[in-house]
């Protein structure tokens, strides 16, 4: 069986890496692409949608504003890769926002920082892979039922490939990643060539009639619609910061290649959700929150297909091959684009746990060299999103906003303020001009994005923000509670300047049930460990057969003396303790060391079936000061080739040494 995990596991993860091999892993920029910038790649295929969803809530009048939107989000975007280019300079280490927060702002905004991200690649994954289930289900409308399974089951899919290391799902997310940069750009381009040409395409919801949710809007109403409309554009902007946490996995020089990396992001972000915009524009998409109320003649059992599906039909016609390649191309990178947060998320983890703020289990390394908890964690709480929001998109966009902008403002405060240390300190001329261009350009950025947080609050709270508004503190807390705890362990565990003392004798206390193979050789092992005195302890919870126990270790005169304690209530732990207390408490300064005979079994439902009272002991015994307790383990037949590391030595004895006659000098 043991055999079998392995196999598979090999399958799946592929070999073992070594801990010296880690530089191999490291990124040239044409795969740190493809794993760091899948997920802001991807934004533009809903970002122009979610736009369209809300300005179609106040009637199709409201559409002539998406040009000025789209251009808010554009310079938006600009200002934030600007940003972040001087922060991977500043800050290479690969903590991003977090890391430039607590250093410049203090722990507490760190740590909300911190919270926000992880909260963000958590929605990454949801958000991505129900989006990308959403256009296969529009090239393929009969899988329309099947929407959280498949969205389930991509997310084991990427869970399996980042778990096999961060180069090689690199080299397998390139292709669908250059393919949805070629498909879109290909598209754009014969739309508004045949725009120029006066042959506009029209796409095939350009005769819907919308019916509007809000009318005569004015004032504040008007001023509220708008910036809806705007904050659920700025969807283009989501995983924008994945390259300044990524920074450690470049090859060097690796703020350099981050900073190539992150501007070609961004020019081919804001080309791609500029082109599809337009076209969209061009096409005459419909495209609404509830089709069957709010356009004429919609079924129940129809579907509206996405923008991209809309804009791809029109321009290289419905079922063509070309459309089912934008399709197959878009709905890859969109699922795919979780491979930020996979990234992301595990390597944020094992930063936070090296600064004792989550569990250390998250700095550990798996098999590929990568941080496996983290990654399985991920997919967890992912999978658990995709259930509860029925792997609907729309509802999901809602939880997702707040936390980019949380971590991107609270980053670009951070920088400010790290510039005006920077400018402090004795810098010449040339020098102080490039600090004063960087502070500005992070200055701006801070605003921007703070203001953008606030639209996003107030437009999306009702909408579901409030769940993140209420995981984040959840989150801050939790690792408030983890730090407390790991430094008050650190300070119990302090070493002192004195010298500490030996105990004055050693009590062993082997407990007996039987006398068979496992007890000899817990007696074998507790008289070699030579302490000042030793006894066997049984407890009689069946009299007739702690008579025949008795009558076995008269037979065999063992020179260990057998002590048996009454048990009328046939309880076998509480006996055992308040024998184990008696010993400490006649002698304060002696030690108590109790040997448990325990079964080594080869399956989990032998486990059941053993060592469940030995359990319960070790459990309460662990708890009792001045008491060590040993384990001495026997293995049976079942167990043998479990041992993954080793195979078991040829012609191993199975059975233990038989313990000598009585032997008086030994105690």
């Amino acid at each position: 069986m043991s055999g079998t995990g392995d196999v598979v596991k090999r399958v799946v993860l592929g070999r073992a890496l070594r801990s010296d091999r880690q530089a191999e892993q490291e990124l040239p920029k044409r795969l740190a692409l493809p794993v760091f910038a899948s997920d802001p790649l991807s934004s533009v295929a809903y970002a122009t949608q979610e736009v369209l969803v809300v300005l179609t809530l106040g009637g199709l009048a409201y559409l002539h504003l998406t040009p000025f939107l789209a251009t808010g989000v554009v310079v938006l975007l600009t200002t934030v890769v600007l940003s972040y280019r001087q922060l991977v300079h500043a800050y290479p280490s690969g903590g991003g926002d977090y890391e430039v927060a607590t250093k410049n702002l203090g722990r507490r905004p760190g740590m909300v920082v911190a919270s926000a991200l992880l909260v963000d690649y958590v929605l990454t994954v949801a958000v991505s892979v129900s989006a990308g289930v959403d256009n296969i289900i529009s090239a393929f409308t009969g899988l329309a039922d099947a929407r959280i399974p498949l969205a389930l089951g991509f997310v084991a899919f990427l869970t399996a490939m980042n778990l096999r290391g961060v180069k090689e799902s690199g080299r397998f997310f390139a292709v669908p990643t250059y393919g949805f940069l070629l498909a879109i750009g290909s598209m754009v381009l014969v739309g508004l060539v045949r725009t120029a040409l006066g042959d506009a395409p029209v796409a095939e919801s350009a005769g819907a009639e919308v019916e509007a949710e809000y009318s005569a809007l004015a004032g504040l109403a008007l001023v509220f619609f708008v910036l809806r409309a705007f904050a659920a554009g700025c969807t283009a902007l989501t995983g924008v910061e994945a390259i300044a946490n990524g920074v450690p996995a470049f090859r060097r020089p690796k703020s350099r290649n981050a900073a190539t990396t992150l501007a070609l992001m961004g020019l081919a972000a804001m080309t791609m959700f500029s082109g599809i915009t337009a076209l969209a524009l061009i096409t005459g998409v419909r495209y609404v929150e509830d089709p069957v109320r709010q356009i004429v003649g919609f079924g129940e059992d129809d579907v509206q297909r996405s923008v991209i599906a809309q804009v791809a039909a029109a321009v290289y016609g419905d079922g063509t091959l070309l459309f089912f390649l934008v399709q197959a191309m878009t709905a890859g990178i969109l699922i795919l684009a979780a491979n930020t947060a996979f990234n992301g998320f595990p390597l944020l983890g094992s930063i936070l746990a090296q600064d004792r703020l989550m569990p250390r289990q998250l700095h550990t390394r798996g098999d590929r060299l990568v941080f496996s908890n983290g990654i399985v964690l991920l997919a967890g709480f992912a999978g658990l999103l995709i259930v509860v929001f029925d792997a609907n998109v729309t509802n999901l966009i809602q939880l997702y906003l707040v936390g980019v902008f949380t971590s991107f403002t609270l980053g670009q405060a951070g920088m400010v303020r790290h510039w005006n240390r920077v400018l402090a300190g004795s810098l010449d001329a040339a020098r102080r001009r490039q600090v004063l261009r960087s502070r500005a350009i992070n200055a701006v950025g801070c605003s921007l994005t703070g203001s953008v947080l606030a639209i996003v609050l107030v437009t999306k709270f009702v909408r579901g923000a409030w769940i993140v508004l209420l995981a984040m503190p959840v989150l801050y807390l939790l690792m408030r509670g983890i730090n407390r705890h790991y430094e008050r362990v650190a300070e119990e565990l302090a070493p002192d300047d004195e010298i500490v003392p030996l105990p004055s004798r050693n009590h062993a206390v082997v407990l007996v049930s039987k006398l068979h193979a496992p007890t000899l050789r817990a007696l074998s092992y507790a008289r070699a460990t030579r302490p000042h005195d030793i006894t066997a302890l049984t407890v009689n919870v069946d009299p007739e057969d702690t008579r025949a126990l008795q009558d076995q270790w008269d037979r065999r005169d063992l020179p260990v003396p057998l002590t048996v304690i009454d048990s009328p209530y046939r309880e076998i732990t509480r006996p055992v303790l308040d024998h184990v207390k008696g010993l400490r408490t006649s002698s304060p300064r002696d030690v108590v060391t109790v040997f448990i005979p325990e079964y080594v079994v080869g399956h989990w439902w032998e486990q059941l079936l053993h060592n469940q009272s030995a359990l319960r002991l070790k459990t309460r015994l662990l708890f009792q000061p001045g008491v060590m307790v040993t384990s001495v383990p026997y293995q049976l037949r079942s167990s043998e080739g479990r041992d993954e590391d080793a195979a078991p030595a040829p012609g191993a004895a199975r059975r233990a040494q038989p313990i000598g006659r009585r032997d008086r000098s030994s105690g």
